[in-house]
């Protein structure tokens, strides 16, 4: 299995970010680059991540969400959602599963800033709430 560094050529995974949202040149590049803004900034510690061959990818004590283009959609998946409240109804994808939920953004879509913001606080505030342990022992998966 290749390293990460040799698999992205020694790119950063936030530079693999710019590059992708340089790379879109539409209204998806500007969408993935105001939820990174809003994510960066509802959470400044927050890691980027490139993973599963071009996904960029929000952690913070665990992963937090997953940012993906597809022809229609921008979609942020949050690993853990479905145990997230939602009060403001971003939600509107993945819904049926036990563990994910995410918001599909359409070209169209006005999204709240400040309930995205709520969200990445609320997943990275349930990150933390863990026990101790089980985040040890699952850094130590991740870095095998």
């Amino acid at each position: 299995m290749m390293a990460e560094a040799d698999a992205t050529g020694g790119e950063t995974p936030s530079r693999l970010i710019d590059a992708r949202i340089r790379d879109l040149a539409d209204w998806r590049g500007e969408t993935l680059s105001r939820v990174r803004a809003l994510i960066t900034e509802a959470e400044p510690d927050i890691v980027e991540e490139w993973k599963w061959r071009g996904v960029p990818v929000w952690s913070r004590d665990g992963m937090v969400c997953t940012g993906e283009t597809y022809k229609s959609v921008v979609k942020l998946t949050f690993a853990k959602g479905a145990s997230l409240d939602d009060p403001s109804g971003l939600f509107n994808s993945s819904l049926d599963g036990n563990t994910r939920r995410a918001i599909d953004i359409r070209e169209s879509d006005d999204l709240d800033g400040e309930a995205l913001k709520a969200l990445v606080r609320a997943a990275v505030a349930l990150n933390r709430s863990k026990p101790r342990k089980a985040r040890s022992a699952a850094r130590t998966r991740n870095a095998t």
